[in-house]
C-alpha cells in the first residue's frame, strides 16, 4: 500500500480548519495596530507621536487586506458565506458579545466621557488616545483632535479596510464592485478628508466640523440656530452650503429616488450603510426575518422620524423668533408653509396613490399628519416650545435617544447581536423619507422570476433588512417595499438568476398583493 499521502475527499475535511500562514501574518499586523491604540489609551506617553499613529493606522490597514487576500484570492470567484453558522463571532457566541459589548462601551465612553479617552480642554492638552491622533488632526485641519476626529478616522479606515475586503469577496459581481468603491470615496473624500481641508482653509466659520454629505433629517441640526446662523453670516460660501442642504432635501433626492430608488443615497453614499455593508457585511443574516420584526420596523422608524419633524419645526420656529430681521418668513407664515406642505403630501397620496398605499400604512400618514397640524398650533412662544418643552430640550432628548444611544450604541456595537442594518431598519429618518419616496414614485424595483427559483432561501437569509425575498420570489411579484436598500446581496447570493434589479416604468409597478403575502384561496364546501 502506498504511503503517499492523498487529499482527503471529505466534505468535513479537518485540513481546511484554520489559519493559512497569509491570514496568520494579517491577524498579527491587524492586532498590532489595535495593541498600539490600546497602549495611547492607556496614558503610556511613549506611544504619542507621528510615527506610533503611523505605524498603527498602517497596520490596521494592512493587517486587513493581507488577511482579505488570504481569505479569497485562493479561492474560486463567487459568494464565500462559509461557516456563518458555527463560527463564534457570526453567529451570537462568546467573540460575538466580546466585539458587541466593546464597541457597545467604546461608543459610551465617546458620547458621555470622552475625557476618559484622554480630550483636554482649553486649559489641559489632549492624553491618551485622542493625544495619539494630535499629529493627523493638526495637519488636516490646523486643531488638536477631539474625540469625534478619532472617531472618524478609525470609521473611515475601517471602511476602506473592509471595503477591500468585501471587493474581494464580492469580486465577480460587478456591481458590488462599483457600489463599495462609490462608498469608499464618499466616506474618505466628503466625510472624512473634505471637511477637516475646509475646516483648515477657513478657520473663522464654525460649522465645517461634520459630514457634509449628510442631509436633513439625518442631519438633525442642520436647521438649528447656530448652524443657520453660521451660514448665514459666513458669506457666499456658507450660504452656497445653505442651498446644496436645501437643494438636496427637496429637489435632488427626489428626483435621484425617482430614478434609482433610496439606493442611491442608503447603498452607494451614506456612511452609516458603508460600514454596515462592509465591515456589517459578516452579520447581515442575523437581521430579524419575522412578521413581529417587519412591524416594529415601521412604528420605529416612522416614530423617529414624527419625532424629528416636530424637533425640526421647532428649532426653525425658535430661529425666527430670535432672529426677526434676517428670516424671510414670519412664524405664522412658517407655521402656514408647513401646514400647506404637510397637507398637500397627504391629498396627493389620497388621490393618486390611494390603492397602492391602501395596506401600507395610508392612515398612519394621515393620524402623523394631523398630530404634527394639532401640535403646530401649541407651538407658541420664543424658544419655539411644544407643550411646554423649549427646543433645546427636544433637541437633546433627540441627541441623545435616537443620535448616540440608537444610530451609535445599538446600531453599531449590537452588528454581532442583532445584524447590520439594525439603525438604517429601526431608527433612521432619513431612511423613513428615501422609503416613502420610494415607495409612492419610484422607477427602483427588484424583479423576480418564480420559474427558476428552487426556494434555496439564500436571498432572504442574507438580506440585512429582514425582508423574506424568497416570498416574492416563489409568486414572481415585483420587490418594491420601502425599507429595501437595493444593497443587491439578494441577486448576489441567488444560484439561479432569479432576481434582478430593474429601473422601469412606475405604471404597474407594484400591486396590492406584492405588500402583503397573497391570501389563501378558500374552498366552499360542497353544498348538501
Amino acid at each position: 500500500m502506498s504511503s503517499q499521502k492523498h487529499p482527503s475527499l471529505s466534505l468535513a475535511d479537518s485540513s481546511a480548519i484554520g489559519l493559512n500562514i497569509g491570514q496568520k501574518i494579517g491577524a498579527i499586523l491587524g492586532m498590532s495596530g489595535i495593541a498600539t491604540l490600546l497602549i495611547a489609551g492607556l496614558n503610556n506617553s511613549i506611544a504619542h507621536s507621528p510615527i506610533v499613529l503611523m505605524y498603527s493606522i498602517l497596520a490596521l490597514l494592512l493587517g486587513i487586506l493581507l488577511y482579505a487576500r488570504s481569505s479569497y484570492l485562493h479561492l474560486p470567484a463567487g459568494v464565500q458565506n462559509n461557516g456563518v453558522f458555527t463560527s463564534s463571532l457570526t453567529h451570537r457566541g462568546l467573540w460575538a458579545w466580546i466585539i458587541g459589548l466593546f464597541l457597545t462601551g467604546f461608543y459610551v465612553l465617546l458620547n458621555g466621557y470622552p475625557h476618559l479617552l484622554g480630550l483636554g480642554d482649553a486649559t489641559q492638552p489632549n492624553t491618551g488616545l485622542v493625544a495619539l491622533f494630535d499629529p493627523l488632526s493638526i495637519l488636516l485641519n490646523g486643531k488638536p483632535a477631539s474625540q469625534w476626529f478619532v472617531y472618524g478616522s478609525l470609521y473611515t479606515i475601517a471602511i476602506l479596510g473592509m471595503g477591500y475586503k468585501f471587493i474581494l469577496k464580492y469580486r465577480h459581481n460587478k456591481y458590488q464592485i462599483i457600489r463599495t468603491l462609490s462608498v469608499m470615496f464618499f466616506q474618505f473624500c466628503f466625510a472624512f478628508l473634505l471637511p477637516e481641508l475646509l475646516s483648515k482653509l477657513n478657520p473663522e466659520i464654525a460649522y465645517f466640523n461634520k459630514d457634509i454629505k449628510n442631509m436633513w433629517p439625518l442631519n438633525y441640526y442642520f436647521f438649528e440656530n447656530w448652524h443657520l446662523t453660521n451660514l448665514l453670516s459666513s458669506g457666499l460660501l456658507g450660504k452656497l452650503f445653505l442651498g446644496i442642504g436645501l437643494s438636496l432635501i427637496f429637489v435632488i433626492s427626489p428626483l435621484l429616488t425617482y430614478f434609482y430608488g433610496k439606493r442611491w443615497y442608503c447603498a452607494w453614499v451614506c456612511g452609516c450603510g458603508g460600514l454596515a455593508e462592509t465591515a456589517g457585511d459578516p452579520f447581515r443574516h442575523l437581521s430579524d426575518k419575522t412578521t413581529r420584526a417587519w412591524k416594529l420596523e415601521r412604528w420605529l422608524i416612522h416614530s423617529v422620524l414624527l419625532f424629528i419633524i416636530l424637533v425640526t419645526i421647532s428649532v426653525i420656529l425658535s430661529f425666527i423668533y430670535e432672529n426677526p430681521t434676517t428670516s424671510p418668513l414670519s412664524a405664522l407664515g412658517f407655521k402656514l408653509l408647513v401646514a400647506g406642505l404637510l397637507l398637500g403630501i397627504v391629498a396627493m397620496v389620497f388621490i393618486f396613490k390611494r390603492k397602492e398605499m391602501a395596506r401600507d400604512g395610508l392612515i398612519g400618514i394621515a393620524v402623523a399628519t394631523v398630530v404634527i397640524l394639532a401640535l403646530l398650533a401649541f407651538i407658541y412662544d420664543s424658544k419655539g416650545s411644544i407643550l411646554g418643552l423649549d427646543t433645546w430640550q427636544l433637541r437633546s432628548w433627540y441627541g441623545f435617544m435616537i443620535g448616540a444611544c440608537f444610530s451609535g450604541v445599538i446600531g453599531v456595537g449590537f452588528y454581532p447581536l442583532l445584524g447590520s442594518r439594525v439603525w438604517c431598519r429601526f431608527g433612521c429618518p432619513m431612511a423613513a423619507v428615501l422609503g416613502f419616496q420610494q415607495r409612492i414614485f419610484s422607477r427602483f424595483r427588484i424583479t423576480t422570476n418564480s420559474g427558476q427559483c428552487i426556494s434555496c432561501g439564500n436571498c432572504s437569509t442574507y438580506c440585512e433588512m429582514g425582508i423574506d425575498v424568497r416570498a416574492y420570489a416563489q409568486r414572481g411579484d415585483n420587490i418594491v417595499r420601502s425599507s429595501c436598500v437595493g444593497c443587491g446581496i439578494c441577486a448576489t447570493v441567488c444560484p439561479r438568476g432569479v432576481l434582478k434589479l430593474e429601473n422601469g416604468a412606475v405604471k404597474d409597478r407594484f400591486r396590492v398583493e406584492d405588500i402583503y403575502p397573497a391570501p389563501k384561496n378558500k374552498i366552499k364546501p360542497p353544498s348538501a
